[in-house]
């Protein structure tokens, strides 16, 4: 008992010991308006706090004497001296911002009559590189929070009636919270890692934050982003050749902390030009950023969102300058949704002079450690240097609740019961989707429109192939697809039945175990380069049949397993009893001048069909992409790639008398593909590959390399990996070597930003080259010319053929990206 009592008595005096006061109070402005996001610094450190939109901040100090000083862009720094003293649980220390004047009296015109903000803006541009090298390495402390707010949204959208389940039918909403603390380490020039240690989404208790703590660093002359922003990035004002694009205007002086402080306006010379508009701060005779108050509009080639504004503030830290805080402030009017949002990062606890070990960086470059997204309220009540706003403390309460209910059975019963109704559009175009909740178990069917389709093997052909999926939970990777797929041609009275599976696990790597087997008919090139539907309107309206099919017994096994660092294995075996079909029917919705049917096999490879056989292979593969960096989440690893390109390769052997089969062939095919971000110069896509047959002793034409081929006005496979004018079958071979070759140039707005009315379409110029060797000479090649973005979704080109194998030909092709690309193997 004497111990327990001086247990007692000792965790008694720690706390007194250790206590720690806290001071909290409300920012306004001089109208005694709340200002938000204001930083509040314990002057001498980078310990410090941000209120939130409401203009209120709490932070924790121990007992002592300390000046805080209050700053936000556009406001004059306030500082106060405050004692914490012992035994004191809080108090109350607030600000009052006087907006910052400037003082222009000092304006001297040059003799060129330039405006004096030129100057200023030369030496920073000077500076640049200086500044962007000094801090060699640091660690810092991140706080992260985030939030999406909606100020209207339609009632309807799509035919679907819009409801967030949330028991609120007010058109002002939050609709996403998050929040994370996180240890920032970077190590020039590209190492970083970034440490969650604890994060929250409001209503998802298993879900993970915004974890990456982007500092948006004005010092590099290209600012990226986002890809869906703008691929090109935007010019910083202050980048290498900012005179070429801004104009400038000197806005004033004023002092802070013993330095001149100059506000230079930062206006685009062009629209429709990725350029930024607001204010920038340099401190005098230093030529660094002092704080920084951009936007981006929709005219300064903005994509996605209508308005981004960035605002950020620095301290100085020793003889350096680091960042304190960064707020983004997105907004987007969309089909009738209105959304904006803010999301701020407080940055504390900088070290400039970390000491990393050998083993501090490697390819993980953001962790979630154990229990990240478990923490208490308790916890975050504790740490949280931006206080919650009133709704969204009722939104995490809210949602918290919903989420508990949304579990209990009965809830997901209901919602199954009212998500599971079949509507008309679903019945005949994307097919019926069932979910049964507690099992975590999706079925999907199949849309009328694939289920009864026409070729001129089988006629009418009636296919019936629904899917199964069952999640395992949602921090696993465990799930199983399964996929049985019904077939019957009503002109050659054939059925066929097979079952499709995929298993995929793993609790670091991502694993998968793919099975099939049955009876089933193939294209002859088995990637099924023409799908039912897209066969179906060519053959009835226009008299082509390009699906060229035959019959067989197949079995297929392949495992593909995550390696760690960026490769990934992957065996498969393939065995094939192969029948021959022939075409049953000439009937068509064309004339009959306009009839073209062609005989069932690819008259390009041959002028028979093949004949009744077997055939068993092997594959061995791998992809890499040296340099890979990791997302690890508690138990797995996720691939989010690296700067260098992927790289694959493949051996197939067909096995002579294996179960019968009567081929014996061996090939190979090694490629290269990568997307190379030029920057303000666009993007710059690529696909090579080379392969050939080390034997050709026995092979049929399925065994063939097949190149993707298309006939059809839309584009359905992605540039990069398939020809836009040759047929399906015209260049399949045996060769002992060919190559193939797909370049995209996306320019993204470089020239057609510059034409006058055509700018403010929006739409950006695309060109490539695609090309085909056999034995090193030229076989096939065809270049193209277009324009992209059209509407957001659509490309349109001009494709022109030429080489030595076939006549120059052209034709135009439509694309829509994000709806047709992307397509299932069926």
């Amino acid at each position: 008992m004497r111990k327990l009592y001086t247990l007692i008595l000792c965790c008694f005096f720690s706390t007194l010991l250790y206590a720690q006061t806290l001071v909290k109070g409300s920012i306004t402005d001089d109208k005694n308006q709340p200002l938000g996001f204001c930083s509040i610094l314990v002057k001498g450190t980078s310990v410090g706090v941000s209120g939130n939109v409401q203009g209120n901040y709490m932070l924790e100090l121990a007992p002592g004497n300390y000046t805080l000083v209050c700053q936000h862009v556009g406001y004059k720094s306030e500082e106060k001296k405050v004692e914490v003293k012992k035994g004191v649980a809080s108090m109350e220390v607030n600000f009052i911002m006087q907006p910052q004047s400037y003082d222009l009296n000092a304006v001297v015109v040059s003799s060129k009559g330039e405006d004096p903000a030129y100057e200023i803006i030369r030496k920073a541009i000077a500076s640049r590189e200086k500044h962007l090298r000094e801090i060699k390495a640091f660690e810092v402390d991140v706080y992260i929070k985030g939030q999406l707010r909606l100020r209207n949204y339609p009632k309807k959208f799509m035919g679907e009636k819009v409801d967030f389940e949330d028991g609120d039918t007010s058109k002002r909403k939050v609709i996403f919270l998050s929040e994370t603390v996180a240890k920032y380490t970077y190590q020039e020039p590209d190492k970083s890692k970034i440490e969650v240690i604890s994060t929250k989404v409001s209503g998802n208790s298993d879900g993970y934050g915004f974890a990456s703590p982007q500092i948006i660093n004005f010092y590099e002359n290209n600012i990226q982003l986002s890809n869906n922003l703008n691929p090109r990035g935007f010019i910083s004002p202050i980048a290498s050749g900012a005179l070429n694009f801004y104009k400038y205007k000197f806005a004033g002086t004023f002092y802070d902390g013993g330095k001149e402080i100059s506000r230079i306006k930062v206006i685009p010379k062009r629209e429709y030009e990725p350029l930024f508009t607001g204010y920038i701060d340099i401190i005098e005779k230093e030529w660094r950023i002092y704080s920084v108050q951009l936007q981006l509009l929709k005219k300064q080639a903005l994509q996605l969102l209508d308005t981004l504004a960035i605002e950020q503030i620095y301290v100085p830290l020793k003889d350096k300058w680091v960042i304190k805080q960064q707020v983004v402030y997105p907004s987007i009017k969309i089909f009738g949704f209105d959304a904006y949002g803010s999301f701020a990062q407080v940055y504390s606890n900088f070290n400039i002079s970390p000491a990393f070990t050998k083993k501090t960086f490697n390819n993980t470059i953001i962790k979630f450690y154990d229990s990240s997204n478990k923490k208490t309220l308790a916890y975050w009540d504790s740490i949280r240097p931006i206080p919650l706003q009133t709704d969204e403390i009722a939104d995490y309460k809210k949602k918290d609740s919903l989420e508990q209910v949304r579990q209990s059975p009965a809830y997901l019963d209901s919602i199954d019961k009212k998500n599971n109704k079949i509507t008309v559009n679903e019945l005949l175009l994307s097919g019926p989707d069932f979910r049964i909740e507690k099992k975590k178990v999706s079925i999907s069917l199949p849309p009328l429109v694939d289920m009864v389709t026409f070729n001129t093997v089988e006629g009418i052909s009636i296919r019936f192939s629904p899917n199964y999926y069952k999640s395992f939970g949602s921090n696993t990777r465990r799930s199983l697809y399964l996929s049985p797929h019904l077939q019957y041609g009503v002109n050659n009275k054939r059925f066929n039945a097979h079952l499709t599976g995929r298993y995929n696990f793993g609790t670091k790597y991502f694993n998968s175990f793919e099975f099939s087997g049955g009876k089933r008919v193939f294209q002859f090139n088995n990637a099924q380069p023409v799908t039912p539907r897209e066969n179906t309107f060519a053959t009835l309206l226009y008299g082509n049949n390009w699906m060229k099919l035959y019959e067989a017994w197949f079995g297929r096994l392949a495992l593909t397993k995550g390696l760690g660092n960026g490769l990934t294995g992957t065996v498969r075996f393939d065995f094939q009893d192969r029948t021959p079909l022939e075409n049953t029917t000439n009937f068509s919705w064309a004339k009959s001048k306009d009839i073209n049917y062609t005989p069932n096999h690819p008259v390009d490879v041959g002028p028979v069909n093949i004949p009744r056989h077997q055939a068993a292979s092997v594959t061995i593969g791998f992809s890499w992409q040296p340099g890979a960096k990791y997302v690890e989440l508690p138990g797995r690893k996720i691939n989010a790639g690296s700067k260098f390109p992927t790289i694959s390769a493949a051996y197939t052997q067909g096995l002579k008398n294996v179960l019968g089969s009567d081929v014996d062939y061996a090939k190979w095919r090694i490629g290269i593909d990568d997307d190379i971000n030029m920057k303000i110069g666009g993007l710059l896509e690529y696909n090579l590959a080379i392969g050939g047959f080390l034997n050709s002793n026995s092979v049929f034409t399925p065994d063939l390399k097949h190149f993707q081929g298309n006939r059809q006005f839309a584009s359905v496979t992605p540039y990069t990996s398939a020809f836009q004018l040759p047929g399906y079958y015209k260049f399949s071979n045996a060769q002992q070597l060919y190559t193939e070759t797909h370049i995209q140039y996306h320019l993204n707005g470089l020239i057609t930003n510059k034409i006058p009315g055509f700018k403010k379409l929006n739409w950006f110029l695309v060109t490539g080259v695609n090309g085909i060797t056999f034995n090193n000479k030229l076989a096939y090649g065809e270049w193209m010319i277009g324009l992209e973005n059209i509407l957001k979704i659509m490309r349109v080109d001009y494709v022109r053929s030429f080489g030595n194998a076939v006549p120059a030909t052209d034709g135009i092709r439509v694309s829509f990206s994000g709806i047709i690309q992307g397509r299932k193997d069926d």
